[in-house]
């Protein structure tokens, strides 16, 4: 080989590396958020410049980034259910769009548990509550985000306990199955609607059954992302009989593109009191009574105390959350831990728990597999006091407290407990006798 055809060689190769550094430097990153007229931020919505191919889409935060030429005007953004808008570029690399909803939307695809349903076909069949709609306050399982949030859900506590089950009803009270309670799916994985903590039939006291504990309580409210309701049978005909009693599907959190993001919540409150408090007697009317009515003056003890008032406490409830979540487009990832306190009124009334998730999607062997998870580790500690929905003639520990003799001491100078013989039993040996703690571990 020459060397002018070696300095020849060497000269187009140069101007080769030149030209396409040239056209790398032709380029630029455009970067944002989509939302809709509310704020929230639409994943899924696709994002190109105008006359060029290709393009993006956006994170579950509404988050996108986009490389385009220095020549590109404008971007095109749509997404299913909205009109499509065009955000002209100028100079600005950094942009936030809104999109509005279409009133023309009929034929949008909605995603109904493993496959999907024309919008039209579900018009007032389903209803989606996002985590900006939800209660807040102290909320010990996700069921209750949705009390008084949707027309015709009823969600109602079986009992004053903390972490006992609730009732939910999406088509009345009447089923042919006996079981009135929806199918529960959190991100396509179907619960069975069971729970580990076994109940205990006091029965042979007449104390009856203690309360049935929640199916959810292993899912951390602040890791859910929406719940949607699917009342009629076009939409839950998917599950088949199992969806009979309408089918409640929750959609958790996940990690999006960008730099490790981390979230804490934390809240603090007090029981107040009663709702409601009955009207009973207190010591000095319980002695004027006694004389009104003749009876004897020896069931008048000498004492003076308040039942309702002695068996109930007013201890803080504490809830706190941390939660981790970042990545790029070859893998994300959300990491949370809540850990909370909820007493009861009742003293010795608790319940503790303690959530641990961990999520993510990850891409391998160029994007060819992608790989979904999601590790959630539950553990509830309940301390269940003898306040039974089920308690037989001898009642429970509240109505023995409406019932005791308010001139009464609950023990005897030798610290026996007093045993007033009314087939009343004494509320505060009910309190310390009684010992239930129930322990579950949920993965």
């Amino acid at each position: 080989m020459t060397m002018k055809r070696l300095l020849k060689r060497i000269t187009v190769l140069f101007l080769c590396v030149t030209f396409t550094q040239l056209a790398f430097s032709q380029t630029k990153v455009i970067t944002g958020t989509v939302t809709d007229d509310k704020g929230a931020p639409i994943q899924g919505a696709s994002i190109s410049a105008r006359g060029a191919t290709g393009g993006t889409t956006t994170d579950a935060s509404g988050n996108f980034k986009l490389t385009v030429s220095n020549s590109a005007k404008s971007l095109i953004i749509s997404s299913v259910g909205f009109s499509q808008t065009e955000v002209n570029l100028g100079t600005q690399t950094d942009i936030t769009a809104s999109l509005i909803a279409s009133t023309q939307s009929l034929n949008d695809v909605v995603v109904i548990g493993y496959g999907t349903v024309r919008r039209k076909d579900a018009t007032g069949s389903l209803t989606t509550v996002s985590a900006k709609e939800f209660n807040q306050g102290v909320i010990t399982s996700p069921d209750q985000l949705l009390q008084n949030k949707v027309s015709g859900l009823e969600v109602t506590t079986n009992s004053g306990q903390p972490g006992s089950a609730t009732t939910v009803r999406i088509r009345g009270n009447s089923s042919v199955r006996g079981v009135g309670n929806p199918l529960y799916v959190v991100d396509g994985i179907i619960l069975d609607g069971r729970n580990a903590r076994p109940s205990v039939n006091l029965g042979t006291g007449g104390f009856g059954q203690t309360p049935e504990a929640n199916s959810l309580l292993f899912i951390n409210p602040y890791d859910i992302q929406s719940i949607t309701i699917l009342k009629d049978a076009s939409s839950t005909a998917i599950y088949g009989s199992r969806g009979a009693n309408g089918v409640i599907e929750m959609t958790t959190k996940t990690g999006s593109s960008g730099p490790i993001k981390m979230e804490v919540n934390a809240s603090v409150g007090w029981n107040t009191g009663y709702m409601k408090k009955y009207d009973i007697l207190d010591q000095p009317t319980f002695i004027q009574a006694l004389s009104k009515y003749g009876e004897p003056a020896t069931l008048n003890k000498g004492a003076n105390v308040d039942p309702m008032h002695d068996i109930t406490q007013s201890n803080a409830i504490q809830n706190y959350d941390i939660a981790m979540s970042g990545g790029n487009e070859n893998g994300k990832f959300r990491a949370s831990f809540l850990a909370s306190s909820t007493p009861g009124l009742i003293q010795n009334n608790k319940l503790n728990k303690y959530i641990g998730s961990f999520s993510g999607n990850y891409y391998f062997l160029d994007k060819r597999l992608k790989l979904d998870f999601n590790f959630i580790d539950g553990y509830n500690t309940e301390n269940i006091v003898l306040a039974s929905n089920t308690a037989g003639s001898q009642g429970n520990l509240i109505s023995s407290a409406l019932q005791w003799n308010p001139t009464s001491n609950y023990q005897n100078a030798d610290g026996t407990y007093v045993n007033l013989g009314n087939g009343t039993p004494n509320p505060m040996m009910l309190l310390k006798a009684y010992h239930d703690v129930a322990s579950v571990n949920t993965i």
